[in-house]
């Protein structure tokens, strides 16, 4: 079979404000606390699994038309969910003497 039809040009895929945004990684000043990529991807996937088990979000959002995914990384974004970042030494459980 032979397919004449003609191919549709290819668009540019725009993303969205907060892909373009962690493009060349994350900005401290749109992302509070966040220093790596893999460091949002991490804390953004814990909150999605919390909001999945049934915690409340800490914005306003319409739970049927947002997905837990996005909830969780615009609170992220908003520096809505606490974290810490520890060293080896406290992984470890030994103290750093200063």
């Amino acid at each position: 079979m032979l397919n004449n039809a003609k191919k549709a040009p290819e668009s540019k895929r725009v993303l969205p404000a907060t892909s373009q945004s962690m493009a060349k990684g994350p900005n401290e000043e749109l992302w509070p606390g966040i220093d790596s990529s893999f460091r949002l991807v991490v804390l953004a996937a814990l909150r999605s699994k919390q909001l999945l088990r049934g915690a409340l979000p800490r914005i306003e959002a319409d739970l049927r038309k947002r997905r837990d995914t996005s909830i969780a990384l615009e609170e992220v974004k908003r520096g809505l969910v606490p974290f810490t970042v520890m060293t080896e030494d406290e992984k470890n459980g030994t103290q750093v003497k200063p």
